[in-house]
């Protein structure tokens, strides 16, 4: 499942491309005809990101809510759009430029009021200029549940997934299994600190690059790494790797229906 910096990518994307324009709104592949029709030929006014939430404004109150959930793929491209496959839940395409949504969790046109529900269940976004930690801190602050399995809570933190969780974790030398109770406030405002500023060039360079300047494999003449996530990480799908600093086998194991990662000699805090 994408996480948050795709999604805050994707808002950029769209908006680039479409914003200011009255694209042709189509769903080849009919779950979505109903609204589309709706919303063809309207001027798309605004697009927003909130943690995995995608939402894209025509008019002044028509709301397309996007969620990718697991299989959901977006693919941008330039005028003339080809003719599109019966896989396509939502086209937009303009005089320049197509866009295609394929497989969504969710794809729906809703109102502001239930837009704003879905802000309300989500917790603060990284990313998000309205973004309140202190209101994450409370609740992790109370919690004898894991900072791992917490970090992962969208009601708790939007938009951070599996990679940011681990590498975060890592590189505050965190014990993943700790509980949220026991993370102290000067704890938490590095960690957050830590995830906007990862997740700001996660969006900016469209990948996850997590180790610091001194760790990437020319400072230390190590092979790149090779798999098709991209990114150099420290933890990340790295199980019985050597750990970049201290050379320990990285570890993983099954943590709140996800693959947990990371080293044993480094997160002892």
């Amino acid at each position: 499942m994408p996480e948050g910096h795709t999604i805050h990518r994707l808002a950029q994307d769209y908006a680039a491309r479409f914003q200011g324009t009255a694209p042709r709104v189509t769903s080849p592949q009919g779950k979505f005809s109903d609204a589309a029709a709706l919303l063809d030929r309207a001027e798309l006014t605004a697009t927003e990101a909130h943690g995995k939430h995608l939402f894209l404004r025509f008019r002044d109150r028509d709301w397309v809510h996007i969620h990718l959930g697991l299989f959901g793929k977006v693919g941008f491209g330039d005028a003339p759009a080809p003719p599109p496959t019966d896989t396509v839940r939502l086209r937009l395409a303009n005089d320049l430029s197509y866009v295609d949504l394929r497989g969504p969790t969710t794809c729906a046109l809703i109102t502001d009021d239930e837009k704003l529900a879905v802000h309300s269940r989500l917790g603060p976004d990284p990313l998000r200029q309205d973004a309140d930690p202190a209101a994450a801190y409370r609740r992790i602050s109370r919690s004898r549940t894991t900072v791992a399995a917490l970090l992962m809570d969208q009601k708790i933190v939007a938009g951070v997934g599996n990679v940011y969780r681990a590498e975060v974790l890592f590189r505050h030398g965190i014990d993943p299994y700790r509980a949220g109770r026991d993370l102290t406030p000067a704890e938490w405002d590095t960690i957050w600190a830590d995830l906007a500023a990862l997740m700001r060039e996660g969006v900016r360079d469209n990948r996850i690059d997590t180790v610091r300047p001194e760790h990437t494999p020319e400072a230390m003449g190590r092979p790149p790494r090779v798999d098709d996530h991209g990114g150099e990480v420290y933890v990340y799908r790295r199980a019985t790797q050597p750990c970049h600093i201290c050379g320990d086998h990285i570890r993983t194991a099954g943590l709140a229906a996800r693959n947990l990662f990371w080293c044993p000699t480094c997160q002892k805090h």
